[in-house]
């Protein structure tokens, strides 16, 4: 006998596609110009520049009593006309209002973190609200504009108004992400496959702890010579408006496979690496890279956190994708080991599965990836 009762909905979890189209439709998440269908992705939305800028002393968090404007006023250096391409310049520190705005209910919180291109070109961006007290929070029943911090780390580079730079997600409550949890979902959907392999990795090598854990790759992704890139010191200005456009050779230094299976981080360089597992993010989930892990060394390891429902799922990536590691070390030479841990991946449910989701279907870059640096390189 069948039921004709309908599952429940969680109580907790993060927002998909039709949730937060349905807030568009009803103004809580605004836009000026409107937000368009292409910013909505499986579990998140695309934020784009607004129409100035401007250069500031320094980077700040504008209290419990501020809003960012009046932060503004005090710390603003210059403004930036952004309806015109206009030069971000390395190392500098801009703030740029966002299109984006928000009205929402008080069960509703968000978080941010950089669109995968602006990680993989060291676009340091984070995401600031009025008396916000934390970068990359937007606490629950947030009513009010968007702003975002850009720091170009190793590039200068050329943006305009409706850059996308950043990306935004929307949670209801807690979504539940224990290791047991994660631990059922791998033993029914497969998170992780094992290099070459074909079958979804065992538990003790998928390690579950805290979160997803993943290694680096020094052996060569599927055998090539090439296990990274590192970003060269004096590069050329990338216009990010284009795409498959610079020789990658005027920007990047290759690195080969090393002998002994051990790369040494320079401290403040940036290196492009990949991870050793393929990672798979289920439809009926979202995933998040934890960007700093203390105890596991000096770098940090992903800008750009979010992984989108549907991530190495489905015929494009049957087996699972591999993760590509944006990595910094801090402060001293770093030794890296192949196949060492330096990331994990947080999952997070969704409150129902997105109508799209992550893969060419939806126009997404990195679907197949393997050692792949940001779109506007050849």
């Amino acid at each position: 006998m069948t039921s004709d009762v309908r599952p429940q909905r969680p109580r907790a979890g993060v927002l998909a596609a039709q949730h937060l189209e349905d807030l568009i439709a009803t103004g809580r998440l605004a836009g000026d110009p409107a937000v368009q269908p292409a910013q909505v992705q499986p579990a998140s939305v695309d934020l784009r520049l607004g129409a100035v800028g401007y250069r500031v002393q320094a980077s700040f968090l504008p209290g419990e009593r501020a809003t960012v404007r009046e932060r503004l006023e005090e710390l603003r250096m210059h403004e930036l006309d952004l309806t015109r391409p206009c030069v971000l310049e390395k190392g500098c520190v801009y703030i740029v209002p966002l299109a984006e705005s928000l009205d929402l209910p008080e069960t509703l919180a968000g978080k941010a973190n950089p669109k995968s291109t602006t990680g993989r070109l060291d676009i340091f961006t984070r995401l600031i609200v009025d008396r916000g007290t934390e970068f990359d929070v937007v606490p629950a029943g947030y009513r009010g504009p968007l702003y975002v911090e850009i720091v170009p780390r190793t590039f200068s580079v050329l943006v305009s108004q409706g850059t996308k730079l950043n990306q935004l997600r929307l949670v209801l409550g807690a979504p539940d992400s224990n290791d047991a949890v994660l631990d059922e979902l791998h033993e029914r959907e497969g998170l992780v496959f094992a290099d070459g392999g074909t079958d979804a990795a065992g538990r003790d090598a998928a390690r579950i702890s805290g979160g997803l854990w993943i290694g680096v790759d020094l052996r060569g992704p599927d055998g090539a010579d090439l296990v990274g890139h590192r970003a060269r010191a004096h590069a050329p200005l990338i216009d990010l408006s284009r795409l498959a456009h610079y020789d990658p050779r005027e920007f990047w230094e290759p690195i080969p496979r090393p002998g002994r299976g051990r790369l040494i981080l320079n401290p403040d360089d940036f290196y492009i690496l990949v991870s050793r597992e393929r990672v798979r993010v289920p439809p009926r989930y979202a995933a998040e890279m934890v960007p700093y892990e203390p105890a596991i060394g000096e770098f940090r390891v992903h800008y750009a956190g979010f992984f989108d429902p549907g991530f190495g799922h489905g015929a494009h990536a049957p087996t699972g994708t591999r993760a590509v590691l944006e990595v910094r070390s801090h402060e001293v030479p770093f030794v890296l080991e192949d196949g060492q841990v330096v990331g994990r991946l947080r999952y997070e449910r969704l409150l129902e599965e997105p109508t799209k989701l992550y893969g060419a279907d939806i126009g997404s870059s990195y679907g197949t990836q393997t050692l792949r640096l940001a779109k506007q390189f050849r």
